[in-house]
């Protein structure tokens, strides 16, 4: 019927009868060319979607041809040589390029009266990836490696691997356990030799004990070119006879290793070869492809001679892809060279970016990712800076206290610094990289840069050098950038080698932060009742900040240096949650004075009602007072210093001391 359908005119043909294509299994066609018949037969991979359903099977020239003819017992029959010549046995047409034969086969169909139709139609067909050159597929005599004698234990040795991530173990035990064997020859003049001889007399192929023992010790004599240098003879031991028919007349295989055989056998050629080595490797890193290549081939090689896999772990990656998700390409100009990233932006923001993405899946990279890239690790080397700037005058060994002598915000800080050593160290652990990256960015950005750092920096730059609480905020400090450079240290290579630098007493303990050993979690830190504490805490600063603003708005205070606040709760666990963290909420909200009044107290007009756990009103006023020109806080106490008018009292006494101490020096 389709043939039908495409013949036009005159050429419109009878139809004498009709059949299902079922129903042809098994009969004979005559061939067009030549003195015998074509065999029909039946094939899943042949559709209705293209063409007429019907089409021409060449078992030498086609991995489904091939096999579906082997169900059928029909011989392999190949036409075509190594060039892409028919031979002679093609007839008319041998020594044509297949290529060249088409227009040759049609001519032919047409003397003969057989060609009703002739056209051009579109369709699939696979092409070289290099040089874009249709390809034409050959059945040649190949070495094959059975995996059917070790098939169950591989499987078994799978289960016995730590995957990453873990759909990597279902992925290669479906390839093993559907595994066909494995072909391990190749035709290529480069490569690693297959050590077999054939006889050129009764073409007995030749691999034994023997042969292999004297292979051996040529090739350790000798290295691996003896085997392209030298003839046959030459590489077999002396007087050697075929095992078969005793003759002496050989010829070597000339085919090559699958270079996955090569690379496959690795783990027994370098990790027990070293003596610095040991096996199995703890990990085998590739791409995704590489579970069909690499990871199977060296798991084959191993579990058939050592009856385990190679390797404990196995990570799989993505591969770099551009801004939209594309193949990298010189054709597309979207390559970025690893070279020209250091160049400008220098080698730690490339490896922060490698980890700031989960590998498990492709990666995007481009000029606009890096520059992105660049910002997040100026942020963190600000940090480090801020860190480093503050403790210019602290010696751990002298002036850190005692962790029951820290405030509450220090001691809360602690708490989440050894949380992430925690979170962190997990993610070393299962390599979980990109966790790495962004939970000691959330940390350095949220906890220390949006909180922290910001409500320390007055207590850092007014209070007196020795002041108890000056010294307890660079404590968390030293503890914060010590830690922070040693968990950072596989990722800003570079970077942390200089933060230790800098560090005091860091390089006293140990040259190098690579010397120095990766934190560890200090229970003691981790108070749950401290967390919930300051959760309370945190919540109320939220809240302080929304009355903050409307105060604002209405032109009470400008910046929250000038306000007070006054809090009125109404029952009595708010009154006692206030009262408990009083002295720090000043420096938590960056006000110059906070007050907590009575339960009940009848708070005025206009106060701000929280919202939440805690019960009270919020009323924001005017600080009493004048404004220090020293720490910008109201105090009552400015202008009571006849010296110093401008002071308050705190830094009246730091600005006095140090006069003291200008006089006494010189």
């Amino acid at each position: 019927m389709c043939i039908r359908d495409s013949l036009k005119g005159e050429k419109q043909p009878r139809i004498l009868g009709s059949w299902k294509g079922s129903e042809l299994e098994g009969i004979r066609c005559s061939h067009p060319f030549y003195e015998r018949d074509s065999l029909v037969i039946l094939g899943e991979h042949v559709t209705l979607e293209q063409g007429t359903g019907a089409v021409h099977t060449a078992p030498a020239h086609g991995t489904e041809d091939f096999e579906v003819c082997q169900k059928y017992g029909i011989p392999v029959l190949s036409l075509v040589d190594g060039q892409g010549r028919f031979i002679s046995e093609a007839g008319i047409f041998a020594g044509m390029l297949v290529w060249e034969s088409n227009d040759q086969v049609i001519s032919q169909l047409e003397k003969q009266g057989l060609l009703f139709e002739k056209g051009k139609i579109t369709h699939q067909y696979p092409h070289c990836w290099r040089c874009k050159d249709p390809l034409m597929f050959r059945a040649t005599e190949q070495w094959f490696a059975s995996i059917n004698g070790f098939r169950k234990e591989a499987l078994q040795a799978i289960e016995d691997v730590q995957w990453i991530p873990s759909w990597g173990k279902e992925r290669i035990h479906n390839m093993v356990a559907d595994r066909s064997d494995w072909c391990i020859s190749r035709q290529r003049v480069w490569g690693v030799p297959i050590p077999i001889f054939y006889c050129e007399d009764c073409n007995a192929n030749i691999v034994n004990d023997e042969t292999i023992s004297w292979l051996q010790k040529l090739i350790a004599e000798k290295g691996s070119d003896v085997w392209f240098e030298r003839t046959a003879d030459q590489l077999l031991p002396p007087d050697f006879k075929c095992p078969s028919c005793g003759k002496q007349n050989f010829r070597k295989e000339t085919d090559t290793m699958d270079v996955w055989f090569d690379s496959g056998s690795s783990h027994m050629a370098v990790l027990e070869q070293r003596p610095e080595l040991r096996w199995p490797a703890d990990l085998y890193l590739e791409g995704s492809d590489q579970h069909r290549g690499w990871f199977n081939s060296s798991l084959s090689t191993s579990v058939a001679v050592r009856g385990r896999a190679p390797y404990k772990a196995v990570l799989t990656h993505g591969f770099v892809v551009d801004e939209e998700g594309r193949k990298m390409s010189k054709s597309l100009g979207n390559v970025v060279f690893p070279q020209d990233v250091i160049k400008k932006y220098g080698a730690d923001i490339l490896r922060l970016w490698v980890t700031s993405a989960d590998y498990r899946n492709d990666m995007a990279v481009s000029e606009k990712i890096m520059g992105q890239m660049s910002d997040a690790y100026r942020k963190i080397r600000n940090t480090f800076r801020f860190l480093l700037g503050n403790l210019y005058d602290f010696d751990p060994e002298q002036d850190a206290l005692p962790y029951e002598k820290l405030s509450l915000v220090d001691r809360w800080i602690l708490f989440r610094l050894h949380k992430l050593i925690q979170r962190v160290t997990r993610a070393y652990e299962e390599s979980d990289f990109h966790v790495v990256y962004h939970t000691v960015n959330t940390f350095c950005v949220l906890d220390l840069s949006s909180f922290y750092l910001d409500v320390t920096k007055d207590t850092l730059y007014c209070s007196a050098v020795d002041a108890p609480e000056r010294r307890s905020i660079q404590t968390v400090l030293y503890e914060a950038c010590s830690v922070l450079a040693r968990l950072l240290a596989p990722v800003l290579a570079f970077t942390t080698e200089e933060v230790w630098g800098y560090l005091p007493g860091a390089r006293e303990k140990y040259d190098s932060i690579y010397l120095a050993p990766m934190p560890k979690v200090n229970r003691e830190y981790l108070d749950p009742s401290l967390e919930a504490l300051m959760e309370k805490v945190l919540h109320l600063r939220d809240e302080v900040a929304r009355a903050l603003e409307a105060a604002r708005q209405k032109k009470v205070i400008g910046p929250s240096t000038e306000a007070e606040i006054s809090f009125y709760p109404e029952d009595e666990e708010s009154f006692a949650f206030l009262q408990k963290v009083e002295k720090e909420l000043a420096s938590i909200f960056i006000v110059s004075g906070v007050k907590v009044n009575e339960v009940w107290a009848a708070a005025p007009e206009g106060a701000f009602k929280t919202e939440g756990a805690l019960s009270a009103n919020i009323m924001v006023e005017p600080a009493h007072g004048k404004k220090c020109t020293r720490c910008w806080l109201y105090k009552e106490s400015v202008g009571t210093f006849a010296d110093h008018p401008e002071l308050c009292e705190r830094c009246h006494d730091v600005v006095s001391l140090c006069e003291t101490d200008g006089e006494n020096q010189s």
